[in-house]
């Protein structure tokens, strides 16, 4: 499909390349996911034994080729606010043996079908990697450190010998942690202190850096750059585990509110000054302490969610149901281009981001959604995220954007324009964003420095319809069209982006 700019008047824009601007090498984990035992994430969302496409585990094998096609890498398990009550135990052994146990988190029921090495095998379905959270809410050092000897002790122990009489007998290996999750908030079981959780959370680390010293641990950082105690939360909380943790977590959602498009689009602006303040902080905190480490950052919890909606339903009650329809946003073409706009902006800032979790992967606020018994399909937001997860490699350049700015309500003036590019030495890929909403934008791009010759893909999404959506019963409406008119010559790329739109381009 093509599309024709004809009826929306053209700007102009210049983005320069320069091979030394070079960020950092990408870290395969920038592309992560989340999977949590929430509505149907798990039950009837990856996991449905009655379905016609279930494997002997009961995991339907139409979303593990979703998530293959989506390229996500690290996927954070088993939450989120659902770790806060979970107990490990629960989940392995027999499962006509595990008990149901109500999740206060959600107000739904955990069967504890899907446990730690049913989703180790699904993983590895889907080639991607296990990001383990554990407890901190309402347990502590000695669940944390049960846990990790379950999963990657090889034998010779009491739990590494109950993986083994469970039908696993490779260790899981699993090399990334995190100390609990959000525990700065109130809704979070367990919350606590800055200072409290900061002293659990060195004492957690130290142990289990004890049973294995390369372990990557990421310590709870704010659930937002809205919470009250934002900063000075990450500075307490580091300077009593500073030493003992490799990363700090970042959350934060983005929806449009009463009507305002303008700002909506340009909310990267706010994950960049996320960014920035945590990095500030952790580097304050490390001078402090006279460290010669840098504390990195895992974004395992972005995407876009509206909230405000949820909290005026009563979709999370106290009827303690199993697996209820729960946070199912239906994404439009605005959301899936603010969405890659936040990709962008996390690769731009990948020197210090080296983790990010896109929350979550299935019906959840999700790129993918299932009906029970029925089809699998993607969600606008599906699309921007596995164009960039597929041609993003070797390293990424910040290149130098020279665009007209918009007015917005939130963030005051705003680029019209925003880009990253990547480059592996011979291919390279040219991600833009066009935030206006009533002009088509020719960039013209400078790569004579990347030695590309010619474009082998070049698409985009956008719509006459900014709102148009992927539903049950149009799961097709929104797909990437081919972005027609790009020329390379003589080491100067030129594009014309739509208004509301994300493109990506790959040379060669």
């Amino acid at each position: 499909m093509t599309i024709s700019l004809d009826p929306v008047r053209t700007a102009t824009a210049r983005v320069a390349v320069d091979r030394d601007a070079v960020v950092a090498q990408i870290d395969r984990r920038i592309f992560g996911s989340f999977v949590e035992h929430l509505g149907r994430c798990v039950y009837n969302g990856i996991y449905e034994p009655e379905h016609p496409t279930a494997n002997e585990d009961g995991f339907r094998l139409d979303v593990v080729d979703l998530v293959r096609e989506l390229g996500s890498t690290t996927i954070r398990y088993p939450g989120g606010n659902f770790v806060s009550g979970f107990r490990w135990e629960d989940s392995v052994g027999p499962r006509d043996q595990r008990p149901v146990r109500r999740d206060l988190a959600w107000h739904s029921l955990e069967t504890n079908q899907v446990g730690v090495d049913e989703f180790q095998r699904w993983l590895d379905l889907t080639g991607s990697e296990l990001m383990m959270a554990v407890n901190l809410g309402t347990r502590g050092i000695e669940a944390a450190l049960d846990l990790l000897e379950y999963c990657n002790h090889p034998s010779g122990t009491t739990l590494s010998d109950q993986r083994i009489a469970n039908g696993t007998e490779k260790p899981h290996d699993i090399r990334m942690w995190c100390l609990g999750n959000e525990m700065d908030g109130p809704w979070q079981t367990g919350y606590m202190t800055a200072d409290d959780y900061g002293k659990l959370a060195a004492r957690t680390a130290q142990a289990m850096k004890a049973a294995d010293k390369d372990l990557e641990l990421v310590v709870c950082g704010s659930s937002g750059s809205s919470m009250p105690t934002f900063g000075d939360w990450e500075r307490t909380v580091l300077e009593h585990s500073y030493e003992h943790v490799d990363f700090i977590s970042c959350h934060a959602y983005y929806q449009e509110r009463g009507g305002d498009l303008a700002s909506y689009l340009a909310s990267s602006i706010d994950m960049q000054y996320f960014i920035e303040t945590v990095v500030a902080t952790a580097d304050h905190v490390g001078n402090k302490l006279k460290s010669s480490k840098k504390i990195k950052l895992s974004f395992d919890e972005w995407n876009i969610w509206y909230l405000d909606e949820h909290r005026e339903s009563d979709e999370v009650n106290h009827e303690w149901r199993y697996a209820p329809r729960q946070l199912e946003d239906v994404y439009s073409v605005a959301d899936a281009v603010v969405l890659g706009n936040l990709m962008i902006t996390l690769l731009k800032n990948h020197d210090r981001v080296a983790s990010a979790s896109l929350a979550q992967l299935v019906n959840v606020i999700a790129p993918i959604m299932t009906e029970p018994g029925g089809a699998a399909w993607r969600q606008t937001t599906f699309f921007p995220f596995s164009v960039t997860s597929r041609l993003a490699r070797g390293e990424v350049l910040k290149p130098r954007i020279d665009a007209g700015t918009y007015s917005t309500a939130v963030y005051g003036d705003a680029p019209l324009i925003d880009s990253v590019v990547t480059t592996d030495g011979s291919d390279a890929a040219v991600f833009l964003v066009n935030r206006s909403q009533t002009e088509a934008i020719e960039v013209t791009v400078n790569v004579s420095e990347l030695g590309v010759a010619s474009v082998t893909e070049a698409v985009t999404l956008w719509d006459d319809d900014v709102y148009a959506k992927n539903t049950l019963a149009d799961q097709e409406r929104v797909g990437l069209k081919a972005l027609e008119g790009v020329v390379l010559d003589g080491g100067t790329l030129t594009v014309t982006l739509p208004p509301v739109s994300w493109s990506a381009i790959a040379l060669a």
